[in-house]
C-alpha cells in the first residue's frame, strides 16, 4: 500500500508543481507588462523587473488553491485515463485509501505554503516595495504621489520612502487641534530610528497663525510616535502581503487607535483558512475523478479545473468585500464558500463509493 500511496501522491504533485509553474509564468509576464506603466525617472525597466521578481513569492502563495484543484485533476485524471485507478480499485483499494494518498502531498504543499507565507514572502515584498518607493519617490516633498499615508492622535502622517534598517525619506506631518484646524505642517528630508527613538532631520515647518504663516528650519528634531521600524514595515505592505502573525499585530495596533481593521481581518482569516480552502479544492477534484469527470479528456478536465477554481475564487472576493459593507464576519466570507465546496466534494464521493 505505501508503494501505491507514493506513487499517488508523486502523480498528483508533479502535476501540481507543474501547472503551478505555468500559470506563475503567466502571471509574472502580465505583472511585469503591467508594471512596466510605473516606469518613469530613477523606476525603470530593470527596476521594474526587479520589482516584480521579489512579489513571485506571495504570487506563489495565492496560487497555491488553484493549482492544487487543476493539478489534482490532472494527475488523478491521467490515472484514471490509464485504468490505474480502476485496477488499484480491484485490488482492494478503497476510495477512502485513494483519498488519504492524495491529501499526504497536500499536507507538505500546505507546509510549503505556510512557510512561504509566514516568511519568505513578507521579506521578498517588503524589500520590492521599499526598492520600487526609493526609486519613484527620491525624497521628493508631500507633493510626492508616491508614498505611506498613516494616522496617529490629530496627526496625519506621509512618507515618501520606508528602507530598511530604520530610515524614512521624505516625512510630511498635518498637525489639527481638536477642532480639526490646522495648526502647523513640516517636511523632513529624513528620519533615522536610534535607541528606540525616532531623529528627523533637516526640517522646515510651517506654522499657521490667523493673520499670518511663519516657516522654520532645524537640523534635527525628536520625534514622539509609537511607529517603530517594525510596524512601518508592515504598514507599507498591503494586507495580503503581510504574514498571519504581522496582520494579528497590525489589527490590534488599529484598534488601539480607533481605526477601521476591517480589511486586515479579512486578509488575517484568508491565510489562517487556506489549508482548509486547499483541502475543499482537492475534494472537489478528486470526486469530479470519479464522478463525472472519470472518462473525459485532458482538456476537458483542465477546462473544469479553471472554471471551478475561478467560479470559487471570485465568490470569495464578492464575499470578502460585502463582509465588510455588511458587516458580517470576514471569517465566514471565506469559510463558507470552503465548506460548501468540501461538503459538496464529499456528498459526490459517498455516491462514488
Amino acid at each position: 500500500m505505501r508503494k501505491i500511496d507514493r506513487y499517488i501522491g508523486q502523480s498528483v504533485l508533479m502535476s501540481i508543481l507543474a501547472v503551478l509553474g505555468i500559470i506563475l509564468g503567466l502571471v509574472f509576464l502580465f505583472a511585469f507588462i503591467d508594471e512596466m506603466g510605473e516606469v518613469e525617472g530613477g523606476y525603470g525597466t530593470l527596476e521594474a523587473l526587479i520589482y516584480v521578481t521579489l512579489t513571485l513569492p506571495r504570487r506563489v502563495y495565492e496560487l497555491l488553491p488553484m493549482a492544487a484543484l487543476i493539478g489534482c485533476l490532472i494527475g488523478l485524471g491521467t490515472l484514471a485515463s490509464s485504468s490505474e485507478l480502476t485496477v488499484m480499485r480491484a485490488a482492494g483499494v478503497s476510495l477512502g485509501q485513494i483519498v488519504w494518498a492524495v491529501m499526504k502531498p497536500m499536507l507538505l504543499l500546505m507546509l510549503f505554503g505556510l512557510v512561504l507565507g509566514e516568511y519568505v514572502a513578507p521579506w521578498a515584498e517588503d524589500t520590492a516595495q521599499a526598492g520600487r518607493s526609493l526609486a519613484q519617490g527620491q525624497g521628493e516633498a508631500q507633493s510626492s504621489k508616491k508614498g505611506l499615508w498613516h494616522l496617529q492622535g490629530r496627526e496625519f502622517i506621509h512618507i515618501n520612502s520606508v528602507q530598511h534598517h530604520g530610515v524614512l525619506l521624505g516625512v510630511t506631518r498635518y498637525n489639527f487641534d481638536g477642532q480639526h484646524v490646522l495648526q502647523n505642517t513640516s517636511f523632513a528630508q529624513k528620519a533615522v530610528y536610534r535607541n528606540e527613538q525616532w531623529m528627523l532631520h533637516d526640517i522646515a515647518t510651517t506654522h499657521f497663525y490667523p493673520e499670518h504663516t511663519e516657516v522654520t528650519h532645524t537640523d534635527q528634531q525628536p520625534w514622539n510616535v509609537e511607529l517603530t521600524p517594525h510596524l512601518l514595515s508592515i504598514v507599507i505592505l498591503e494586507p495580503d502581503a503581510l504574514s498571519i502573525t504581522g496582520l494579528w499585530g497590525y489589527i490590534h495596533y488599529l484598534a488601539e487607535q480607533n481605526l477601521n481593521n476591517s480589511r486586515y481581518w479579512l486578509a488575517f482569516w484568508t491565510k489562517v483558512l487556506q489549508p482548509m480552502v486547499v483541502i475543499a479544492l482537492v475534494l472537489m477534484a478528486i470526486s469530479f475523478i470519479f464522478g463525472p469527470l472519470r472518462s473525459v479528456t485532458l482538456g476537458q478536465r483542465v477546462f473544469t479545473g479553471v472554471i471551478v477554481g475561478f467560479t470559487f475564487r471570485i465568490i470569495q472576493d464578492l464575499l470578502g468585500p460585502a463582509s465588510q459593507v455588511f458587516g458580517f464576519s470576514p471569517f465566514l466570507a471565506i469559510a463558507l464558500p470552503a465548506l460548501a465546496c468540501g461538503l459538496a466534494g464529499l456528498r459526490m464521493l459517498q455516491k462514488a463509493g
